[in-house]
Formats: structure tokens, C-alpha cells, sequence
């Protein structure tokens, strides 16, 4: 049996490819982001491979000590020393990344003093630490996106079910539901996040925790709302009278209704958390010092106001990387919104258009 489509899915997704500015944006944000997992593939202090007397190594995916290469240490090669690299050339070869520098590789070797303008070695520039600043954008990229992407699934999750669980029941339990989260909605996140980076070493997983405890909050409001209003329909009294639980009833026939919301709002909460934890990295919260860090690049271009690559840099790529979140987000929403008749592609006109029929019209009209 092949996998078919529904009407309304496939209006959806013509309505989201006729926003092309969304479209667009959501391939390019795909393809910088799988370009940054591979980051140690493109921005390493390590070759990528090494031929040396006559045997293959790949220094980017197993340690080996200098002695492999004919030095005295039993420590891991250090591949950017000369004398490692001559030894290693006397008998083979290496193949370096497109950026022969790490997000904490030093280079030693500035023509002036760090920060360092941008060069044929260092694109972007160095840091006040002289440590290259494209590398630390591609490590800051991804790091920002997927502290991102994990914090809005997880929230995501809570949020949804926390929502339900008050939309469904109502009465007293959203009664005291709502009160407890207008009392912990008003806890001074910030303030919270200063005293735990005073007592322990802040982690990208003990952030995540402590922002997971509030950003749960942002959906439950919709998913409440949508939850209100199909608690009383007729095949939801109906389902309740032919004897159905209550937890069926909300995950299989009410949670599919209120996920359009949930799924019209997730690239915004996506575009939060990352702006959160850059603030958190620009005021010294967030992140370990040396971490690869977008925020800390730009208290770097704020410190350092006579090297303007820094500020810059840091600018333009969360700028560049929140527009594009934007944009989805604009898509999506265009998207699930059932009053949107189907937009023509490019090539068609209202005519050539397919209209919507069945639970695609009907979903239209409502």
C-alpha cells in the first residue's frame, strides 16, 4: 500500500511552497546547519588524512600519539608544529580541512597582534584570544542550533501536554494550573541563572534544565485554548459516552486539532531559545569560557571596538540566522491557516490551481 497524501496536507504544503521567501529560506537554514554538524571536517587543527610511510592514518577521527610519526612524546601528535609536519612529510603527506584551525586552536603565527584583521589564513579574522574567528562561527553555529532545536522539542513536549491537561479537564485543574504558572512565569529567570553560575560551572545540559523550567510556558496557552474549545464538541461527547478514556480521547482525537498551533508557533520558540542563549553567552551566563559561542563573539566586538570583523561577524550571522527562522515561521504559519485558499506556484495561475475539494474545502471554510 503506497503512501498517500491527504488533501488538506497537500494544500498545506503548496501554500508553504508558494511562500518562497519561506521556502527558500528553510533550504538554505538546512543546508548551513548540515554543513555545520560536519564542522570537524571543514574547521580542524587535525588533517583530515595522513599517508605516512606507506599506512593511512585519520588524525580527525582517532587519536595518535607523536611516537606513530616517528617523535619522542607518547601525548597525541600536535599536527600544527613543525616539527611534527616535517617529520610526517619526510614520508608521506597530509590533507588539510578547508580551515586548518579549531574553535579553540591558537594561532601562533599572527603578523600583528591579537585581534588580527582578516587574512588568506584567518577569513574572518582572530579573536582577542588569537583564535580564528570563522572556525568559532561554524562551531557557534551549530551549537546555537542544536541548544536550540533540543530546548524546543523538549518545552515543546511539556508544553503540550500541560495544556492539554488543563484545556481537557478544565475547572479546577486549569483553575490551579493557571494560577501556578502565572506565579512562576513572574520567577526572574535571569537572576536564577546568575546565582546557578555562581555556585556551579554552567554546561550546555544544566542550561538547557534550567531554561527547559520556563520555556515550557510558551505553548500551553494555545494548546489551553484549543483544548477549551473541543472539549465539548459533539464526537468528543459522543466518544465520552460510548465509554472512551479520557487520555484516548485526548491524544487521538483533540491533539491533532491543537498541534497546527503547536507547529505554527515552533519555529518562533526555536528562534527564542537561540536568541536566549546568546544573551546568556554575551553577559558571561551561558555557556564555559572557550566555549564556541555567537554571544561571546559579540561581547568580543563589543570589547574590542578597533576590530569591527569581530562585531560584524557576530552580527550578521545571528542576524542572517534569525531572519531565516523568521521566514519559515512565516511560512508555516501561511500554511496551517485553514482561511488560506491554495496559493498558485510559480508557472500557474488561479485557473491551473487545484481547488480544494472534500476535507481540504472544508477545512477552508471553517
Amino acid at each position: 500500500m503506497g503512501f498517500r497524501i491527504s488533501p488538506i496536507t497537500r494544500r498545506r504544503l503548496r501554500n508553504f511552497r508558494a511562500n518562497r521567501r519561506g521556502f527558500w529560506s528553510l533550504w538554505i537554514f538546512l543546508v548551513l546547519f548540515v554543513i555545520s554538524l560536519f564542522a570537524e571536517f571543514i574547521a580542524n587543527d587535525k588533517p583530515l588524512l595522513v599517508r605516512y610511510d606507506g599506512d593511512y592514518y585519520f588524525p580527525v577521527l582517532v587519536s595518535y600519539p607523536e611516537t606513530t610519526f616517528g617523535g619522542d612524546f607518547e601525548t597525541e601528535a600536535v599536527y600544527r608544529d613543525p616539527f611534527v609536519q616535517e617529520l610526517i612529510n619526510e614520508k608521506g603527506w597530509m590533507i588539510w580541512p578547508l580551515i586548518p584551525f579549531s574553535y579553540d586552536t591558537i594561532n601562533y603565527d599572527l603578523p600583528t597582534p591579537a585581534p588580527s584583521p582578516p587574512s588568506a589564513v584567518n577569513w574572518l579574522g582572530t579573536d582577542d584570544q588569537a583564535r580564528d574567528v570563522a572556525a568559532r562561527v561554524i562551531y557557534g553555529f551549530r551549537i546555537s542550533v542544536l541548544f536550540g532545536l533540543t530546548l524546543t522539542f523538549f518545552s515543546s513536549i511539556i508544553g503540550v501536554a500541560a495544556g492539554a491537561v488543563q484545556g481537557y479537564f478544565g475547572g479546577w485543574t486549569d483553575l490551579l494550573f493557571q494560577r501556578f504558572i502565572e506565579i512562576w512565569s513572574s520567577l526572574p529567570v535571569l537572576y536564577l541563572l546568575i546565582i546557578m553560575a555562581s555556585v556551579v560551572q554552567p554546561s550546555f545540559w544544566s542550561l538547557l534544565v534550567i531554561m527547559l523550567l520556563f520555556s515550557w510556558m510558551a505553548l500551553v496557552g494555545v494548546v489551553r485554548a484549543e483544548f477549551l474549545r473541543a472539549r465539548n464538541f459533539d464526537y468528543i461527547r459522543a466518544a465520552r459516552a460510548l465509554g472512551v478514556s479520557n487520555w484516548v480521547i485526548i491524544f487521538r482525537h483533540v491533539l491533532p486539532n491543537a498541534m497546527v498551533a503547536t507547529i505554527t508557533f515552533m519555529p518562533f520558540i526555536l528562534n527564542g531559545s537561540i536568541t536566549t542563549l546568546t544573551s546568556l553567552d554575551f553577559l558571561g551566563f551561558g555557556l564555559p569560557p572557550g566555549s564556541p559561542s555567537l554571544g561571546e563573539l559579540l561581547q568580543q566586538g563589543k570589547s574590542n571596538l578597533q576590530a569591527p570583523w569581530l562585531g560584524f561577524t557576530g552580527f550578521f550571522t545571528i542576524a542572517i540566522m534569525l531572519s531565516l527562522l523568521v521566514f519559515v515561521g512565516e511560512a508555516v504559519r501561511d500554511a496551517f491557516d485553514p482561511r488560506k485558499a491554495v496559493v498558485p506556484l510559480p508557472g500557474e495561475n488561479a485557473v491551473t490551481a487545484p481547488r480544494p475539494t472534500g476535507t481540504d474545502a472544508k477545512a477552508a471554510a471553517e
